[in-house]
């Protein structure tokens, strides 16, 4: 099953709309701007730039009358991702250099603290084989994050985290 969101161009639900279930690079072919959305089911990361760049923010079911005010986007919604539901294991490997370098910690659950629980100076690349995860700037699952879907990242800093030390590490269940 997959979600379903509707954002709408103004604040409050107000103005045009545009309802999807899938990905959308750039929500300005379909709307000029985006400032409130409701999630009618499922789970969505949305971004404040287009090609699901810049910082981003997860929804799950629920009403977002003011993007502004509740995530604190400079702007507005430019991008969004839905998250499949993913039934299974979980599994992925944190690399505290870029590359795949340095030490290596392979996890299989959350980690409210990769710095204190692994000794790990820093967090640079990693590799998700299983599920779905979101990765935090700080400690106990705060600050900015970072959608990670299966696959290869081999370098957070060419992703657009120059600078950014991540600190914890969550699985996406569904439970959306």
């Amino acid at each position: 099953m997959h979600g379903k969101i509707i954002f709408y161009e103004d604040k409050n639900f107000q103005g045009r709309s545009y309802e999807t279930s899938s990905d959308c690079a750039d929500m300005s072919s379909h709307l000029s701007r985006c400032h409130s959305c409701k999630v009618e089911s499922g789970c969505f990361m949305v971004y404040d730039r287009p090609n699901y760049m810049g910082q981003q923010y997860f929804l799950r079911r629920g009403e977002y009358s003011d993007y502004q005010r509740m995530m604190g986007f400079g702007d507005c919604i430019r991008s969004c991702r839905n998250i499949p539901m993913h039934k299974g294991s979980y599994k992925v490997r944190l690399y505290e250099r870029e590359n795949f370098g340095g030490q290596m910690y392979e996890l299989m659950d959350d980690c409210d603290n990769i710095q204190d629980r692994y000794h790990m100076s820093d967090c640079q690349s990693c590799n998700v084989m299983d599920g779905h995860w979101l990765m935090y700037e700080q400690p106990h699952y705060r600050g900015k994050m970072m959608y990670l879907r299966p696959g290869e990242y081999k370098s957070f800093r060419d992703m657009g985290y120059d600078g950014n030390r991540f600190s914890s590490i969550r699985r996406i269940t569904d439970s959306c």
